[in-house]
């Protein structure tokens, strides 16, 4: 967790910075009050592992990758919302073994992402005051992940499925014409991941093989700062 807070921190300080922004009062007095509205989301994820036996590896700096989405939000009452946002992410997590290199070329093994989940959340909003009003969210869903290839050479396999929960803050700011909220969200993914070497559809090398055999269970781990339009 520790190297998700240099994410975590900036990203908090930029959602309450950005709910001082407007100061105009009274933009968009009724958009709120619309039953069913749509719009669209783009931000930057870290993704992360959770690794078994926890000394056997650990993910490396988490590096940023992209997502993009859709959403649908149907208003429940004054203060909730029900919303299903469908998100592709693209993204890269490094997995960094304690091995000595010695005759081995490597120590760490790259593993490229490109899960489109499919989550539904609650969204609960405070008393607008201004152009402002935050909110926070929970929800969970399935991701499947497109960028799996059963007959990969890399040592490191994972399977596409993951069912996850998600929760998260964000803030509504109003401008004449829409809506922008700063949204930032962390995800828990419930499966074991990790497809062992015994059971992978191809070969690979001894070389390789010391990468798989070190691990036990891989769960995923996301934290996504995104920037909803509606």
């Amino acid at each position: 967790m520790h190297k998700l807070t240099k994410y975590i921190l900036p990203a908090l300080l930029f959602i309450l910075v950005s709910g001082t922004v407007c100061r105009a009062e009274g933009n968009l007095p009724y958009v709120d009050q619309k039953l069913i509205h749509f719009g669209f989301s783009l931000g930057i994820n870290a993704m992360d592992f959770g690794v078994t036996p926890r000394d056997s590896a650990r993910v490396s700096t988490l590096k940023p990758g992209f997502s993009v989405g859709i959403i649908s939000d149907l208003r429940l009452n004054r203060y909730l919302n029900l919303r299903f946002t469908p998100t592709l992410h693209f993204g890269e997590r490094e997995l960094l073994y304690p091995f000595k290199t010695g005759n081995y070329s490597s120590n760490s093994v790259k593993i490229s992402s490109i899960p489109i989940c499919l989550p539904i959340y609650l969204k609960y909003s405070a008393e607008r005051t201004g152009n402002y009003r935050p909110y926070l969210i929970f929800g969970g869903g399935v991701s499947y992940d497109l960028g799996t290839n059963s007959s990969s050479e890399n040592p490191v396999l994972l399977k596409p499925i993951d069912f996850y929960t998600e929760f998260g803050v964000g803030c509504d700011i109003y401008f004449s014409f829409f809506k922008l909220a700063p949204e930032l969200k962390y995800s828990i993914g419930y499966n074991d991941m990790f497809t062992p070497a015994n059971k992978r559809g191809s070969s690979i090398s001894n070389n390789q093989e010391r990468f798989s055999t070190a691990l036990s269970r891989l769960t995923s781990r996301m934290l996504t700062l995104t920037f909803n339009f509606e």
